[in-house]
């Protein structure tokens, strides 16, 4: 049997988590040999132990297979000091669980193809993989912090810091996740500027050398925000770096109409995961039953396909996905005239008895 930790957070955490959770129970009731646990983390967390990452919570995640998170924050505790924030929680996951790589795909729907921003011709088949480096980099570099200087002015300082070893495990994983799709990497950075990610650029190439079939280019991060926007398409998998990949990948979100599509997966080196949507917990919509669930719900497919070797079942979300999709049915984000405008729970109902049929 495998574990599940649930940590549905904060916002619209609990409502598309719950939505999830729909959809797992009803492969359990086909075979799926799970246990389900749920504990707080971010704001909820906080509210319940004064930790943003409460110590039951850790060792749940610790103990178990796979971690699926809804989301974390909210307006009432922005006013809280920064190391009790709800986010604090989240980076306490990736650090304790050593989630390194995270995965982030940009998949345009063809179905959601008039929902893009973009031109149709632009995106239309869009498939991209963005790998973003997750337990290092300017997020977590010491020393940081604010101080004040000699003349009185305070100055904020945060640290950009790589070593050889946490590019090279990254790379890896970029590059294997290449292997089996189109075989090429885009390896991202500001090397013309940044000691840190010339590094990055030469370990990169160091790695390629045991990819022989892999084809790696390079490029500099502003230069890959344009590229995006003006074709996508020619990008298979992007590697980059902490914060390079935090902004890119909310980037190509747009691109495939709306943020509430996408899954995420935060891996470590042996395949536990944990699987969230990458939106976040969206406090100005929360118990209005509107946020759309299909990130949340994807995210349980991406679980079941890297940590819990349930190829066959994942697929089965996505198609049951792709004829939700099919019939017209929209949450208000994704919503065009001549849809059918449904809510949270309907969506979530919706992919359960499409899985059923």
């Amino acid at each position: 049997m495998k574990k599940i930790a649930v940590l549905p957070g904060d916002g619209i955490g609990p409502e598309i988590v719950a939505e999830a959770l729909k959809v797992l129970e009803c492969l359990r009731a086909d075979g799926l040999d799970i246990e389900m646990n749920e504990a707080p983390v971010g704001g909820a967390g906080y509210e319940a132990s004064g930790k943003p990452l409460p110590d039951d919570t850790l060792a749940l995640a610790k103990e178990s297979d796979a971690i699926l998170l809804g989301a974390v924050g909210g307006y009432q505790w922005e006013s809280l000091d920064i190391s009790v924030r709800p986010e604090k929680g989240l980076l306490g996951l990736r650090a304790e669980l050593e989630l390194f790589s995270n995965l982030r795909p940009a998949i345009l729907y063809e179905q959601l193809a008039d929902a893009s921003t973009l031109k149709p011709e632009v995106v239309a088949g869009l498939d991209i993989m963005i790998v973003r480096e997750l337990t290092g980099g300017i997020y977590f570099g010491q020393p940081r912090g604010v101080r004040t200087l000699d003349n009185g002015e305070r100055q904020g300082f945060n640290t950009l810091v790589y070593s050889e070893s946490e590019i090279d495990r990254i790379g890896r994983s970029a590059f294997d996740i290449a292997m089996k799709r189109g075989k090429k990497v885009c390896s991202v950075d500001k090397a013309n500027v940044l000691e840190c990610t010339e590094l990055w650029r030469e370990v990169m190439e160091h790695v390629s050398k045991d990819y022989p079939e892999v084809a790696l280019s390079h490029m500099y991060v502003d230069n890959a925000a344009m590229q995006l926007v003006r074709a996508p398409k020619q990008f298979d998998v992007m590697v980059t770096t902490n914060m390079f990949g935090d902004i890119l990948s909310d980037c190509a979100a747009m691109l495939t109409g709306s943020i509430g599509m996408l899954p995420s997966a935060s891996l470590d080196a042996n395949g536990k995961g944990m699987y969230e949507p990458i939106h976040g917990s969206a406090p100005d919509i929360a118990g209005q039953n509107v946020a759309n669930p299909l990130a949340t719900i994807l995210s349980v497919a991406m679980m079941l396909r890297y940590s819990l070797n349930e190829a066959v079942m994942a697929e089965r979300i996505e198609t049951a996905v792709e004829k939700v999709l099919d019939q017209g049915l929209r949450t208000v984000d994704i919503y065009s005239d001549g849809m059918q405008k449904v809510s949270t729970s309907e969506m979530g109902a919706s992919v359960v008895a499409a899985l059923s049929r």
